[in-house]
């Protein structure tokens, strides 16, 4: 180890300072695309989305019903123990989780639960119906569709599936998404059952619901084509609405989940897993590419210091002298009920533990969150020399110091443990500082909706697959796929193509693609000649506006606004009365549309009466009149009458009305 380096005065927050400039951070709202081909950035998405089925893949329990987390028929508890493969080796994630001595507890409701979900019945045969749509949204994926269905088992191994692996099939390979100005390539598309939702996870005690697990869903893999955070984006937006465009899948809270894989050059392949909103992929993803260029300079500079990192040590000893008078609650609620506190020496690693890594965290919080997956130590579980907040006093830090005899260049943690757990979390922290010298690890983070990411799991192994002895192959035949491809949805892009001919406001587009609106939308276009943009802002502007103050989880049946304009057309009324009735419609669905006009007090009125008005509105325009813009006078006769209009006669034709009376009046003066 290098013991020459000139000793300095050591400023954490500083340091932390020196060190984003070294990585070279910035916001992802100042970044440039030259920054991500700098960094070498590379992402690819695994996008689940749950079928609209009404039965679950392998068993003949209703979807769709969600419990209580309170309410439940019975419970299951479950631990996990690792075994050896049929090649003699355990898989890493296996153990990982066996280090955290979980005990796994599934709260089960009889109506959505039976005995296959608790692994006590093989599974029936597949789902019919989800495998007919995974294979439409293939062919919407220009995929090649597999011959002959192969059902293998996926090890899960966070107790989120009773059985320790999911059943999962390909149905579809090698397909393409079109994004601005590139291609995005497609791995496959799986059809397979999903997991449990989670309830609590709390030290040694994780909770699920079984309401969830076994319903049908598809997963779509994509390569790592994306270059950009925009581009992520762009393509999980894209197979979203791809999915929603056949009307087969489910909406709502959970029914879709992106993971998002990242690597930058010299970096590793990094699952970001849990994406719940599409709109947090962008941050994230920059943040991961800067987190892995953060790693690589620290492995840079610990290897400058101790180039064999092999003969590197951490000191681990327990206090031994009175820490009774530390004031910060964790510890002294960890002092009251009899847990160890530790102090722990890393040789070299001054800097180390204030260096930056992503907004609001240091290399320390990768310390902090694999103590609290694999040692189940709940945060704060760890205190550090480069802390900004120091927790100790001048005497106590020199106390710790003595007791772990460090030097110049180290730095010192503190953690408090239970005994059980004491040496799994010593563990923790050595392997933790062992891979930094190696760079990023190969892992699953969990995604945090201010765009950062912490520890969840270490990556499953390359062999987690392997065949379903349960299921038999099932033969998918050319009559079968052309039958479905007949019935096909429009294509995607010529949808996103006909927005852009309708002139439809971009604000409008995501609305109406994630709504599945699009067939609808043409069919009032083509049916009554509405115009395509007030159409389109009929339902993007006005009825979403509606939705967000609508009681939560009350569908509006979108086939009510074509059976409004129906009625308007039918008795020539104009299309815009339809923004002044569908507020009543949204509260009401079931009410008569000639009621609501009544309710609205809506009178017959011809452009003639409406005209008759102008004379007496001129006159009080020209004594409270406050603007001297041309124009003026036209918008304000027209605001006028336009209660008076709506319904009636179309507004540009009120307002051409209008002009040309004021216009032939004003020659007539001159």
């Amino acid at each position: 180890m290098n013991k020459n380096r000139m000793k300095t005065a050591f400023d954490p927050k500083r340091n932390h300072e020196r060190s984003m400039e070294k990585v070279g951070y910035v916001s992802r709202k100042t970044a440039k695309p030259e920054i991500y081909k700098q960094l070498g950035f590379r992402s690819g998405l695994e996008i689940h989305q749950q079928l609209e089925t009404k039965e679950k893949l392998f068993c003949r329990c209703p979807v769709g019903n969600y419990q209580n987390f309170d309410d439940y028929d019975a419970e299951i508890i479950r631990h996990m123990r690792p075994t050896l493969s049929e090649m003699g080796t355990y898989d890493g994630t296996a153990l990982m989780e066996f280090k955290t001595k979980k005990t796994i507890t599934y709260r089960i409701k009889n109506e959505t639960t039976c005995t296959y979900e608790i692994d006590d019945t093989p599974p029936f045969p597949i789902n019919p119906e989800a495998l007919e749509y995974a294979i439409e949204i293939s062919l919407l994926l220009k995929q090649n569709i597999v011959g002959e269905l192969h059902i293998t088992r996926k090890q899960y191994l966070d107790g989120s599936i009773p059985t320790g692996f999911q059943r999962t099939a390909i149905v579809g390979i090698e397909g393409e998404i079109p994004l601005s100005g590139k291609q995005v390539r497609i791995i496959q598309l799986s059809v397979e059952e999903d997991a449990c939702r989670e309830v609590s996870d709390i030290r040694h005690e994780r909770v699920y619901a079984t309401d969830r697990l076994g319903i049908p869903l598809i997963e779509t893999v994509t390569y790592p084509d994306m270059q950009t955070p925009e581009e992520v984006r762009e393509a999980a937006h894209f197979i979203r609405f791809l999915n929603r465009s056949t009307g087969k899948v489910r909406v709502g809270i959970g029914a879709a989940r992106e993971d998002v894989n990242v690597s930058i050059d010299g970096g590793t392949r990094v699952e970001i897993k849990g994406v719940s909103h599409i709109s947090w992929i962008p941050e994230l993803t920059h943040n991961e590419a800067f987190r892995q260029k953060a790693l690589l300079e620290i492995k840079e500079e610990l290897l400058k210091r101790i180039p064999t990192p092999t003969k590197w040590k951490p000191v681990f000893k327990t206090f031994n002298f009175d820490v009774s008078d530390i004031r910060y609650p964790p510890i002294k609620s960890a002092m009251d009920r009899g847990w160890k506190l530790v102090a722990g020496n890393l040789p070299e690693f001054k800097g180390i533990l204030s260096f930056f890594t992503q907004p609001g965290q240091t290399f320390a919080d990768e310390l902090v969150g694999r103590l609290k997956v694999i040692a189940c130590l709940e945060r704060p579980n760890m205190v550090h020399s480069e802390d900004l907040k120091p927790v100790f006093n001048e005497a106590l830090l020199a106390k710790r110091s003595r007791l772990l005899g460090s030097g110049p260049h180290d730095a010192q943690i503190v953690i408090w443990t239970p005994e059980d757990d004491l040496q799994t979390a010593l563990e923790t922290v050595e392997e933790r500082c062992r891979l930094a010298f190696a760079g990023v690890p190969n892992e699953t983070r969990k995604a945090l909706m201010d765009g950062t990411t912490v520890f969840e799991r270490v990556l499953p192994g390359a062999d987690r697959m392997y065949p379903d002895t349960d299921s038999a192959p099932i033969p998918i035949r050319d009559e079968t796929i052309e039958a479905i491809r007949k019935r096909l949805p429009v294509d995607l892009k010529m949808r996103l193509n006909q927005l852009t001919t309708w002139r439809v406001p971009k604000d409008s587009r995501t609305y109406l693609l994630r709504n599945n609106l699009m067939p609808i939308m043409e069919r009032i276009i083509n049916d009554f000649n509405l115009d395509p943009v007030f159409a389109a802002t009929l339902f993007a502007h006005n009825l979403k506006h509606l939705e967000g103050r609508g009681e939560p989880g009350k569908p509006f049946d979108y086939e009510k606004v074509y059976d409004l304009i129906r009625f308007l057309r039918e008795r020539n009324l104009t299309p815009e009365l339809a923004k002044e009735m569908l507020p009543v419609i949204y509260q009401y669905p079931k009410m008569d549309y000639r009621y609501v006009l009544n309710t609205m007090g809506y009178k017959t009125v011809n452009l003639e009466e409406m005209m008759n008005n102008l004379g007496g509105l001129r006159r009080l325009f020209r004594q409270i009149k406050t603007s001297k813009n041309p124009g003026a006078e036209s918008r304000w006769i027209m605001g006028n009458l336009r209660p008076l209009a709506v319904g009636n006669i179309a507004l540009r034709e009120l307002k051409k009305e209008i002009d040309n009376a004021l216009s032939e009046e004003a020659t007539g003066h001159d």
